[in-house]
């Protein structure tokens, strides 16, 4: 056998250590490559890898072998404790024995079932995050010379590696299943669901506009899914592969959203003891959702507005002009052209925000999507490992026959609670009380589906009417809608 020198010996574990570099193999390939190394450099005549199967044990089983007649013990299992490698996966303690027939902790079983005799043996645990996971054993040099103490720090180099290899193949698995599991997260969290015309109509809107650098103002009572459109533009835009940002105006004080959307420089005011980006600085190239819009100060619009206008802003406590490009989608619950007409509201501001608006129907007047709602929210919130449950007997017709003020996120919360609350495998009507001044309304069976939808209109509408004395205005800000707009459907309903 060719010698191999010192130098020579560095440049072959640095060959090996690159091999941790390359991601695309698989571990099985790269353990391979090391056992051949193994044997190129140092001489191995064979080598062979055991896994823990039983950490309580440390039972093995032989997971991987090279040489003659090794490919026999692929898959035997070692039992726990016994032979060199037991002691070693117990101990977690290297072992070299040069005269293995010498060694008390010998196991013969293993040579007869390779029918090879074996003169010598260098054993090392595999170790991951402190604990021995395999053991990688070196079996005899090709020149029949016994293991130095040179030949025993390389070998011990390729376990590491060996280790290294399976950490991470371990690291990639979990990865990939957060992966997936964020994935499928994702997609249950942003998915609009719903066949009804109305839904259908403002999804093709939302993929009509997604393209264009137009503001969109998406506007809709409270829970009626205005992030999920934002969302929906986004991934549709050219801009999906870039950074999608959200913040809610309302939920934080003028002061605090400043610096949320611009940042701000060290020593800006007292506490700020590093310099901070802003949320537009880091929605550069992609979308800045900012939701509850009509909630902002008129002081905090002034600023939006100069941003909005001139594409750039200054961190707060800074003096350098940072330019962005952002695709701003906003959205509200509040009537802006009321807030603007009462002075809420800059109408400056309104008009550049409000490019392009889309208003988002309530869930009562597409209540032939509660079906479909209904099917995808049981399968969301049902509970890993466990058979989903069914809609039971009458469900959809009793919830088609509720108001849902709060619209599609109380209807998802009713249904992730029923869930919780329920014991069989169905869910009935029970598992959904109403309050009473929330009563359903009654539904015959037999009626279609728009007989049924006009009959809940007529109903809560002329409640509306009658809590407001009649009058209409006041009955159009309950509903959140246009005085217009009720006028047509109290003539269209035939209500009196």
């Amino acid at each position: 056998m060719k010698r191999i020198g010192k130098e020579t010996n560095i440049q072959a574990l640095r060959k090996i250590s690159n091999l941790f570099q390359m991601t695309s193999w698989e571990v099985d390939e790269l353990l391979a490559m090391v056992m051949n190394a193994a044997k190129d450099i140092v001489g191995v005549k064979n080598g062979s890898l055991l896994l823990v199967q039983d950490e309580k044990t440390y039972k093995l089983q032989f997971y991987q072998a090279s040489g003659k007649n090794m490919g026999q013990l692929k898959d035997i299992d070692l039992p726990p404790g016994v032979g060199i490698s037991g002691h070693v996966a117990k101990t977690g303690e290297s072992i070299v024995s040069n005269d293995v027939a010498k060694d008390p902790r010998w196991y013969q079983g293993v040579s007869e079932k390779m029918r090879i005799p074996i003169q010598s043996m260098a054993s090392f645990p595999l170790n991951i995050d402190k604990k021995v996971i395999g053991v990688v054993q070196f079996l005899d040099k090709v020149d029949g010379t016994v293991f130095n103490e040179k030949n025993v720090e390389i070998l011990e180099h390729f376990a590491n590696l060996m280790a290294k290899f399976f950490q991470v193949s371990k690291s990639r698995k979990l990865l990939g299943e957060e992966f997936g599991r964020l994935k499928e997260q994702y997609l249950h969290r942003y998915t609009i669901v719903g066949e009804s015309k109305a839904i259908q109509k403002c999804i093709t809107m939302a993929e009509k506009v997604a393209d264009s650098k137009a503001s969109v103002l998406l506007t809709g009572e409270s829970g009626t899914g205005k992030e999920l459109f934002a969302h929906l533009i986004h991934d549709r835009s050219q801009r999906q592969n870039n950074p999608f940002i959200s913040v809610s105006c309302g939920a934080l004080p003028a002061s605090i959203l400043e610096r949320e959307l611009f940042g701000h420089e060290k020593g800006a005011f007292t506490g700020a003891e590093t310099q901070k980006i802003g949320l537009f600085e880091a929605a550069n190239t992609g979308t800045l959702f900012l939701d509850e819009i009509g909630e902002m100060p008129l002081d905090m619009q002034v600023k939006l507005l100069r941003v909005v206008q001139e594409e750039s802003f200054i961190r707060l406590g800074g003096t350098e002009t940072i330019k962005v490009d952002v695709r701003l989608i906003t959205a509200t619950n509040r009537d802006l052209d009321k807030e603007v007409q009462e002075g809420n509201f800059r109408q400056d501001l309104f008009y550049r925000i409000n490019v392009i608006k889309m208003t988002l129907p309530p869930l009562r007047e597409k209540l032939e999507d509660i079906s479909d709602l209904l099917t995808f929210f049981i399968k969301k919130h049902s509970p890993e490992n466990q058979p989903v449950k069914k809609p039971g007997k009458g469900l959809t017709s009793h919830l088609m026959s509720y108001a849902w003020p709060g619209n599609i996120r109380e209807m998802e919360n009713s249904v992730e609670r029923a869930i919780v609350l329920t014991d069989g495998d169905e869910l009935l009507p029970e598992a959904f009380p109403f309050e009473t001044s929330q009563a359903p309304i009654e539904l015959n069976v037999g009626s279609t589906l728009k007989q049924a939808s006009d009959l809940f209109r007529r109903t809560f509408i002329s409640n509306t009417l009658k809590s407001t004395s009649g009058n209409r205005t006041k009955a159009a800000q309950v509903l959140d809608v246009q005085r217009s707009y009720l006028s047509r459907l109290i003539k269209e309903l035939e209500i009196k």
